[in-house]
């Protein structure tokens, strides 16, 4: 399936947010996400389910100044 990552196209097996997040290297990061600029929190990230042509922003913290 094909989805569209912090901008940029990506192909990923994955059907929900939460195994993306692995299978994009995202695992076991600290960060927000949305799914067609819809806020999901971390517990509904497994039941989440992506299709294709969706949109799936990740943020994560950064340092510094």
């Amino acid at each position: 399936m094909r989805i569209e990552v912090n901008g940029e196209s990506r192909d990923v097996r994955s059907t929900t947010l939460s195994e993306a997040l692995e299978e994009l290297g995202f695992a076991g990061m600290k960060c927000a996400t949305a799914v067609n600029a819809q806020f999901v929190p971390v517990p509904a990230r497994a039941e989440r389910t992506l299709k294709d042509g969706d949109r799936v922003e990740v943020l994560t913290p950064m340092q510094g100044g």
